[in-house]
């Protein structure tokens, strides 16, 4: 028997991949009325932290790159399922994306290069025993026991120095003082990839950057269900019943400079993406650098809120500490093939069939990645684009000497091409090239030490009407920083708030199989 959902309506606030995964699986699951589903946006664009925009002349961003995975990603491939490609009638984004990465596989030949710009053996991962037995108590130990732990914490400085943690940390972007149980939980989620970290041949690729790949192909199916797209319009603060449990009585909301207010009426749903990692990200030019900026709208909705009842975070852990969580990426439109020409030479790899190519020496600790091309729908054929991100940007360059927040785009493509030894053809590369660089005071927020309690729950205790569905809330043994947790969360508030009685992809726990747990047995003493 179908569900009488007339005259309910659902409030999505924030249009990244959560709000869209969530709005589709009402659509498709539970049968709600697409215009009854409101997603609410303050850019003039969807997509969230999946961006992807520009165009050949002007220069192409991508604020970060997003790797799927094909063993850990259940609950995306479950919704890419049903999403259809819009380049192939028949296929779905899932079949599409399959396809491409069964004919380019990755298989890193240069994960890291050291100061000499030479590649370097990383076939062994270059613990000793203390590194070891670190590893193993992290696994082993109860998440309650670990607190707000950081990872230097519980590894001593030679752990800091092999190339295991070069390679896993410039992968997931960790830093020696995030949260040790991010660490542990990423260990145990991604137990399977550590024998071949050093070729990430576990990495499942886009035909495109994620934003012309995954959120356009779920925009288009979205609004062939009539779904309503408010954008730039900004929600600041919600109203709760009064007294014990948790529910939403109104929403106040911004648009064209106007305060307004909707009442949420009994039998609507309020999902929130509470946080952001790429808000407040400040663009800059061949001759600028980016600025630094502060807290935006999605930080001071949680805090407001949070403010206001028990159980809904605690959005301080995670917002108030940009030195710890900022780094800053840099996205390099070519305007012919030479730096693509030397860099397939340099590494071995075709562009799209590597990695990350790490500097392990580079005081940033930068690193950079060449995508197949293509890597946008627009992309001219002549145009190549590749994209990159530095640790460390508080840091002096090694051969720009300026720290690389206070780096213009020049500067940091040059300090690059030093790294690379290309500096033969290093005024030619410059000269066709435009590198925009990227701060993001918050991109690492979500990994920053914190209590059990400081992410509030998907659906909280108590709750009648309101979830959150972003990289800020709790989901035992997922890890953040990854699309899965964003769609597994809006899969779990949608199910949970309308009382839909279907499975939610389970986690697979990797750490459980024995042939996995002996690989990496003997992967730890190579």
């Amino acid at each position: 028997m179908t569900a009488d959902y007339r005259g309910r309506q659902v409030y999505f606030v924030g249009g990244g991949i959560a709000s869209l995964a969530g709005a589709a699986f009402l659509v498709r699951d539970c049968g709600f009325p697409g215009e009854q589903i409101h997603i609410i946006e303050e850019m003039k664009i969807l997509g969230g932290s999946n961006d992807g925009a520009g165009n050949g002349n002007e220069g192409y961003v991508i604020r970060g790159g997003r790797m799927l995975n094909d063993e850990t990603y259940e609950n995306t491939w479950n919704l890419l399922s049903s999403i259809p490609s819009l380049e192939h009638p028949g296929l779905s984004v899932r079949e599409e994306i399959i396809a491409f990465d069964t004919a380019h596989p990755t298989h890193s030949n240069a994960r890291l290069v050291n100061k000499d710009g030479q590649v370097e053996d990383v076939t062994s991962m270059g613990f000793d025993m203390v590194d070891r037995m670190a590893m193993l108590k992290l696994i082993m130990t109860p998440e309650a026991k670990m607190g707000k732990a950081r990872i230097n914490d519980w590894f001593g400085p030679h752990f800091f120095e092999t190339n295991f943690w070069y390679m896993w940390a410039t992968t997931f972007a960790f830093q020696p003082w995030h949260s040790a149980v991010e660490l542990k939980r990423y260990m145990i989620r991604f137990m399977h990839e550590f024998p071949r970290i050093h070729t990430l041949e576990g990495v499942t690729r886009t035909p495109y950057n994620q934003y012309d790949s995954i959120i356009l192909p779920l925009h288009k199916y979205l609004e062939g269900f009539g779904v309503d797209f408010d954008m730039k319009c900004t929600v600041t603060d919600l109203d709760f019943k009064e007294g014990e449990g948790i529910t939403v009585t109104r929403m106040h909301i911004v648009k064209a400079g106007a305060e307004m207010v909707v009442d949420i009426a009994d039998g609507d749903l309020v999902i929130i993406t509470n946080g952001s990692m790429t808000e407040s990200s400040s663009l800059g030019s061949m001759t600028s650098a980016p600025e630094l900026n502060g807290k935006g709208s999605s930080w001071k909705l949680w805090e407001r809120i949070a403010a206001k009842k028990p159980g809904l975070g605690n959005p301080s852990s995670f917002d108030d500490h940009i030195e710890g969580s900022k780094w800053e990426s840099f996205t390099v439109t070519c305007q012919d093939s030479r730096f693509f020409d030397l860099m397939e030479a340099f590494s071995r790899n075709k562009a799209g069939s590597g990695a990350l190519v790490t500097f392990k020496d580079s005081s940033w600790l930068m690193s950079i990645v060449l995508a197949h091309q293509p890597h946008f729908r627009n992309q001219p054929e002549h145009v190549k684009v590749f994209w990159g991100y530095g640790l460390f940007p508080d840091r002096v360059g090694d051969y720009v000497k300026k720290p690389m927040a206070e780096c213009t785009g020049e500067e940091i493509l040059t300090e690059l091409l030093h790294h690379l030894k290309f500096e033969k053809d290093m005024d030619a590369i410059i000269a066709s090239a435009n590198c925009i660089p990227c701060m993001m005071p918050f991109i690492t927020a979500q990994f920053m030490p914190r209590e059990i309690t400081d992410r509030p729950e998907v659906v909280p205790a108590g709750s009648t009407n309101l979830a959150f569905i972003s990289q800020f809330c709790e989901i035992p043994d997922d890890v953040v920083f990854t699309e899965e947790y964003s769609v597994r969360a809006a899969r779990m508030a949608v199910y949970k708030l309308l009382g839909i009685n279907k499975p939610v992809e389970p986690i697979h726990h990797y750490h459980y199989d024995v042939r996995t747990l002996l690989q990496g047995f003997v992967t730890s003493f190579r």
